[in-house]
């Protein structure tokens, strides 16, 4: 893995609390093209576009961590918005979310896949590989603030993107029945084919 000194990306203020305390498939869409961030305790800086989110949103989403209530694993779906939800898939996969709507109200979306790396040359479609891109871990950034660029991690909407915005159904969530038909998985056209050489498998389940 390369890691540059520093990420060349033009560069704006991160996007607020306020446009993740929203409903949680709108924050989701309007994530698509925007840019993630993390600062290395080295000082060099990971980034990527945002290709590919899902929606997770309150009580009564069957295929939310938050439908048996909090939890201490799912705790911070029930915090502030603009935080990192991160947990283990498998034990074995480190997924990123960011928490929505107010607090109290559990809902986060699943970053999903993201391109253009910048201080990495990783494929980082699938959450999985994203976060092992990224060098995203639970342990280390479950809770923090995304809100500010003050810490390692933040997120950027640099510009609108050019691609058209696809939807479908989320993905690996079978045992949530009609939940699992909700179109809140959304994609920006044409940017999930794997490279060839990519024989990476990890899983999008909750």
């Amino acid at each position: 893995m390369i890691n540059r000194a520093q990420a060349t990306t033009k560069r704006v203020r991160p996007l607020n609390r306020a446009f993740f305390a929203r409903d949680t498939p709108i924050v989701a869409r309007e994530l698509l093209g925007a840019r993630l961030f993390h600062r290395l305790t080295d000082g060099s800086i990971r980034s990527a576009r945002i290709v590919e989110t899902e929606a997770y949103h309150g009580f009564e989403d069957k295929a939310s961590h938050a439908r048996n209530g909090p939890t201490p694993r799912n705790a911070v779906m029930f915090g502030p918005p603009g935080h990192a939800y991160v947990y283990l898939c498998y034990g074995i996969h480190h997924l990123l979310n960011i928490v929505t709507r107010e607090e109290g109200f559990p809902a986060a979306v699943l970053i999903r896949g993201a391109d253009q790396p910048e201080g990495f040359d990783d494929y980082a479609i699938g959450p999985g590989r994203l976060c092992r891109a990224m060098s995203v871990f639970r342990h280390i950034h479950d809770g923090l603030d995304v809100t500010t660029d003050n810490g390692p991690l933040w997120v950027e909407k640099i510009e609108t993107p050019n691609e058209p915005v696809e939807t479908s159904p989320r993905v690996g969530v079978a045992y949530a029945k009609e939940w699992a038909k909700k179109p809140w998985r959304y994609y920006l056209s044409g940017t999930l084919a794997p490279p060839r050489k990519s024989r990476i498998k990890t899983s999008g389940r909750r």
